[in-house]
Order: structure tokens, then sequence, then C-alpha cells
């Protein structure tokens, strides 16, 4: 028992230490380190001599997925391996405590609770003290929109819209990778997702390095995002929301984003919380049955940080017992 005892410890070490502790200053995180990384090899994505009269579109286009295949994988793959030797290299020399300890402390920097309650909490504060646009500043550096002629409604609602989908990105999707691979599962998640976060995007001078960051996210959070949609329906009904309104709005509104995994979360929250998310010109989710405020923001926190705890419970901790009694962590880890 051994084993299920060193993931399960470490599964809850490293929510426990995200809630308490939160974040370091990026110098300290290795997320951040690997974003910057990620930052030096852009340039060397594109293709050369891109802007010549002479170049070829659709030689470009080949040559820049290409490379941002290669790279992706590897990058991925290189780091996900070292992960997991240094799992295996410490379990074997050091012993259970210290590999719990890292376990923990890898699936800590993979999520992110606390660090989405303090974006989300500087926003309400700004909001609270009538400053609209110190509101907009600290909502543009959670969502991809320009958030500077937002009024205070939207952006509540770009606050709220952001926690539900952070919950699938910062929170879930990380789970679910340790469930299944361990500590290498739930990095190389945080990999692909701040890949996808750096560079995928449409504009012309990421469409094509974007292409293949922006593939694998989307199907990394797949399964994540829909197992994350009815949880958070278990969730709101433990911290009061209305749950039967989440049923309803996320069967009718989780395919009107233009991602197909980003709405099931939103509209999973926009109906437990009876309010409308809506960015304008692309989607609108839920019912206004109540205005969006910043007691809603606190709901959506609650949610949240719920949702964490229940899916470490019903879908975590028993797929790691299970994937324990087949044999697979002493094939993984040699345990």
């Amino acid at each position: 028992m051994v084993a299920l005892e060193n993931m399960l410890l470490a599964l809850v070490g490293g929510i426990c230490v995200d809630l308490l502790l939160g974040d370091p200053r990026n110098k300290f995180h290795p997320v951040a380190w690997l974003g910057q990384l990620i930052e030096c090899f852009i340039p060397k994505l594109k293709q050369n001599g891109s802007n010549s009269v002479n170049s070829i579109y659709v030689n470009k286009e080949r040559k820049e997925r290409s490379r941002a295949i290669i790279f992706s994988v590897l990058l991925i793959v290189v780091f996900g391996v070292i992960v997991h030797i240094c799992a295996i290299a410490i379990m074997h020399i050091a012993g259970s405590i210290a590999f719990i300890v890292f376990c923990a402390l890898i699936l800590k920097i993979t999520i992110a609770i606390k660090g989405m309650e303090k974006h989300a909490i500087a926003i309400m504060c700004a909001l609270e003290d009538r400053d609209l646009i110190n509101a907009r500043f600290s909502l543009s550096m959670i969502v991809k929109r320009d958030t500077r002629n937002l009024d205070e409604q939207h952006v509540i609602s770009g606050t709220i819209e952001s926690i539900a989908e952070s919950i699938v990105d910062g929170i879930t999707s990380p789970l679910f990778y340790y469930s299944i691979l361990g500590p290498a599962g739930a990095f190389s998640y945080r990999i692909i997702n701040t890949l996808d976060s750096m560079l995928g995007y449409t504009d012309i001078y990421h469409k094509n390095i974007g292409w293949m960051p922006a593939v694998l996210d989307t199907a990394a959070n797949y399964f994540p995002a829909r197992i994350t949609a009815i949880i958070m329906m278990i969730a709101a009904r433990i911290v009061h929301a209305d749950w039967k309104k989440s049923i309803q709005i996320l069967r009718r509104d989780h395919g009107k984003t233009s991602s197909c995994n980003a709405g099931y979360p939103m509209a999973a929250m926009a109906g437990a919380l009876r309010i409308r998310l809506e960015k304008i010109g692309y989607y609108s989710l839920g019912d206004q049955c109540e205005p969006p405020s910043i007691e809603k923001c606190k709901a959506a926190l609650s949610v949240m940080k719920c949702t964490a705890v229940v899916f470490c419970v019903v879908f975590s901790a028993p797929l790691i017992t299970m994937l324990y009694v087949a044999g697979w962590w002493k094939i993984i880890f040699g345990i």
C-alpha cells in the first residue's frame, strides 16, 4: 500500500500547499521559467525571410507549423521524462517522504487555485473602490480580450468567466493527468497549457506557430472539461448555488463558445450563479435571473474551491486507487 499512500498524500499535499501559500514570485516559479524558455524560441519558430516578397506562403506555413510541432513535442517529452526520472530516482534513493514532497511540489506548481483567487480579489477590490480603470487593467491580466472599454457588468462577467475556465486549465486538468501519469503527467499538461497561452493566437504572426499548441491544448482539456462541468454541479449543490439551473444551462449553452471545451465550465458556472456571462460579439451564456455582482464573483470562487476538493474526492483518489489495484503504479514507478 506504500505506493498508493504516497500518491494520495502527494495529491492532498499539493492542493493544501497551493491553498495555503499560493504561487511564488515569477523569478522563483518553474512555470515562469518555462515561459521565458518558450519566449526565447518564438523567433526561431518563424520562417526566415517571411517578410520577403519572394517567399512562398504555403511553404512558409508548412515550415513554421513543422517547427512548432517539433518544438512542442520535444518540450513536452523532454521535461516530462526529466520529471518522471526524478520522481523514480527520489523514490528509490531518498525514500517515500522525499517522493511525497517532490510529487506534491510538482503538482502544486501546475495548479493555481490561490493564484486565480488573488487575481479575482484584485478586480473585486478595484470595483469596490469604484476604480473601473484599475479593474479593467486587472482583468486584462487574465483574459484574452480588450478590456479598455468594458462597463462594470462586463468586467464582472469577464472575471467570472475566467474563474470558471481556470477551474479546468488551472486545477482539474493537472489533477486529471496527475491521477493517470503521476507528477510527469501534471507537468506535461502545464507545458501544453503554457505553450497555448503564449502561442495559441490566430493573428498573422502566431497563426502557424500556434496551431500545434492550440490543438494539443484542446485535446488535453477535452475530457477534463466535461468531467469538471459535472463535478461543478455537485460543488454548486454543496455551496448552496443553483445546481438545477447549472444543469439546464450546461445542456443548453455549452456549445456556444468558439472553444469546444471552454463552454462547459462557463455554462455550468453561469447556471449555478443564475447570471448571464457575455463576451461582447462572441457569446452569451446563461439567463440573467440575477445581475452580475461582486457577491457573484465571491460565489464563483467558492464554486471553484469546492470543485477542486470534490474532484479530488470523487475522481482523482478513486482513479489513483483503481490504477494501483491494476498494477499501473508499479509499472510506472517500479514500486
